[in-house]
């Protein structure tokens, strides 16, 4: 490892830096790297130093974000600035020559990041009001590109932990989150039932393929929603026009039962099963992870949808190792069945206590 660049910066959930942290320690040992990291507790970002076998650019280059499931987004850490009380702008460009100015080279443009639990308004204002000036001053210091790639190029960031602190790294363009920090920016239509609708429009968006989402979701599809009610993820459902199953013991919003697109099933959804095949079966259910994991792969080795969003309720202890346990179960009661399957986990940002998974058929 000859780079100095060894240090990345993670963002994650508040209160999940540990997690995050060591899913980063075996993912890079699988690769051969080592490290250790740092937990900022119930920050949402921790710093994570490799000490042997790869560079922090080699790791991200073999390590694709989409495999991560704590981790929501990185960046390849350049400097860790002081900042004085004037002249942060000139800081930061003394910052950048000082460390690794020739890991800038590929960036076309700078953001400015504020942690997401920050409660400082002036803080947050700053950042917004601080990228136009230092974005004309990294340029002119030969620091940046002219910004004609935009997105298409890598993207330096900073982290304004405080007024005294920046941590600069590089976003690099063929491996990071489509938004900030893992960050979307969602809103909640007027009509949605419940908040938990957010969740699968954003698993929708970061786990489906872009440019493909007709595939998965257009032409008039088939769904169950199991622990459906009031019927946050029915509404995603209908509202992508499908037909849907919703399956719980408690009540229906009216309004979406209205729309003659919803059946509504009492019944417990770990035990119901459709007589016929679906499209989508998705299950929002607070329940032992290890019972929906062994539910959702009952219903794919009987060939009873061919996709499914779920969420997995992590218990307050050994959060980390529950997900791996669920992981390797999917994958045990899955092994003998006469197609493939692909799994992919994240804890979206519209998460709390859980993940959330995709899982499809492949045949």
């Amino acid at each position: 490892m000859d780079s100095s660049l060894n240090r990345l910066l993670l963002f994650c959930r508040p209160g999940f830096e540990a997690e995050a942290g060591r899913e980063l320690t075996d993912a890079a040992a699988t690769l051969g790297a080592w490290g250790y990291f740092e937990p900022a507790e119930g920050m949402g970002w921790l710093q994570f130093t490799l000490v042997g076998g790869l560079d922090a650019p080699a790791l991200l280059s073999g390590l694709p974000l989409d495999s991560m499931v704590f981790v929501r987004d990185w960046l390849i850490v350049v400097a860790d600035i002081t900042l004085p009380a004037t002249d942060r702008v000139g800081a930061v460009i003394d910052g950048m020559r000082a460390g690794e100015p020739s890991a800038l080279h590929g960036c076309d443009r700078v953001d400015v990041r504020v942690p997401e639990n920050n409660s400082d308004a002036d803080l947050s204002r700053f950042a917004r009001k601080w990228v136009a000036p230092l974005s004309r001053a990294l340029r002119g210091a030969g620091l940046m590109g002219d910004g004609g790639r935009g997105d298409n190029a890598d993207r330096l960031e900073l982290l304004l932990v405080d007024f005294t602190r920046a941590i600069a790294g590089v976003s690099p363009v063929n491996n990071r989150a489509r938004w900030g920090m893992g960050i979307p920016r969602l809103k909640l239509p007027a009509t949605a039932p419940s908040r938990s609708a957010l969740k699968l429009e954003e698993a929708w968006k970061v786990m489906l393929p872009q440019g493909r989402e007709l595939d998965y979701l257009g032409g008039g599809k088939t769904a169950v929603d199991l622990g459906a009610a009031p019927g946050g993820w029915t509404w995603q459902l209908v509202d992508q026009g499908m037909t849907v199953t919703a399956v719980d013991n408690g009540p229906m919003d009216e309004q979406l039962m209205a729309t003659g697109m919803v059946s509504h099933v009492q019944a417990d959804g770990y035990l119901w099963r459709p007589k016929r095949a679906v499209d989508w079966m998705v299950c929002d259910i607070v329940d032992k992870p290890r019972r929906t994991a062994a539910m959702v792969s009952d219903w794919f080795n009987a060939q009873l949808c061919r996709y499914s969003v779920f969420n997995l309720k992590l218990p307050m202890k050994q959060r980390y190792e529950e997900w791996l346990i669920c992981r390797d179960l999917l994958a045990d009661r899955l092994a003998d069945a006469p197609f493939a399957v692909k799994l992919r986990a994240r804890q979206l940002y519209h998460d709390r206590e859980e993940i959330t998974c995709f899982l499809e058929r492949l045949d």
